[in-house]
């Protein structure tokens, strides 16, 4: 996920970082200053059903300039860091056709990683094989794969059931390695561009206190009609959409079983928490040389995120 400058490739522009650190509105003061498309980088933005739980930019916020792909999708469909970095593709180059900036923005490490350095191209695992791989109990899954893989056994803590499963299926399946796989990355376009990244990593106290005070709008600006909404459709509870952060929290409150302070509380614990996971990811696993930006975002020069 390196920088690529040369002058003859196309700009991409990427606001990254944790939710309620202010990429929006950054992107937002870029559209005024140049012809951008605003490009969706959530996974809990592409569905249409949470507008304001997920904060989506507001319709007044779209009015500033396109935007692409956020709550384009049904909460019943998956959205896998390979489709929306196909999608993501797709929008760029009509941006790029168009003449216009695209300008990524959001927090989903895994989608922006696998747009810019591609995906393994691993055959898809027999179903029946998936199965039999995913109802083992984790110490014989893990077991397994320190026989079988070594190499990504050791890459895994012994409890991490979902990628151990993962490895052991790849190696059963393919007889190679997941780790030789991610090493064949396909797809990538991140040396076809000229990407200008800016990452904001505001201080943590500043950051929760952001959560906190947005969680409490989204509950008085409508979150709760979108849960009850959500809640009629009667979707199976492992549906994308229902593992958005505060649905069952808000689910909690309008079932009775939980008060609406109670709910409120536990759903900034889990805002605060999701903002953490997404601040050490791009702490820890973005390029070195991405600039970084822990102050007031009203700060940031915006000719300074594009060269």
């Amino acid at each position: 996920m390196g920088i690529s400058n040369p002058e003859l490739k196309p700009k991409l522009a990427l606001i990254a970082g944790p939710t309620a650190s202010g990429k929006t509105a950054l992107a937002l003061r870029l559209a005024k200053k140049r012809d951008v498309v605003i490009i969706n980088a959530d996974s809990a933005q592409v569905y249409s059903e949470l507008p304001i739980l997920s904060a989506q930019p507001t319709a007044e916020e779209m009015a500033q300039g396109p935007h692409r792909l956020f709550g384009y999708l049904d909460g019943t469909a998956t959205c896998s860091a390979a489709r929306w970095a196909t999608d993501a593709k797709r929008a760029i180059e009509e941006a790029h056709g168009a003449g216009v900036l695209p300008v990524l923005v959001g927090g989903t490490g895994l989608y922006v990683r696998t747009l810019l350095d591609g995906i393994a191209p691993i055959p898809e695992v027999d179903a029946q094989l998936r199965a039999a791989m995913r109802d083992l109990p984790v110490a014989d899954a893990y077991a397994a794969l320190k026989e079988k893989d070594p190499d990504a056994a050791a890459a895994l803590a012994p409890t991490d059931s979902s990628r151990i499963t993962r490895a052991l299926e790849v190696i059963e399946s393919t007889g190679r390695s997941i780790l030789s796989w991610r090493r064949d990355k396909v797809g990538g376009i991140g040396d076809d561009v000229s990407l200008q990244p800016i990452l904001l990593l505001p201080r943590r106290d500043w950051l929760y206190e952001r959560c906190d005070r947005r969680f409490d709008m989204m509950v008085e600006g409508g979150a709760v009609d979108e849960v009850a909404s959500l809640l009629e459709r009667k979707l199976p509870a492992d549906a994308p959409v229902m593992r958005a952060i505060g649905v069952r929290e808000i689910a909690g409150m309008l079932s009775g079983r939980m008060t609406r302070d109670e709910a409120v509380a536990l759903g900034k614990i889990a805002t605060r928490q999701y903002a953490k996971r997404q601040y050490t990811w791009f702490r820890n696993q973005a390029p070195a040389d991405w600039p970084r930006y822990d102050g007031d975002i009203n700060d940031v020069e915006i000719d300074d995120i594009v060269i």
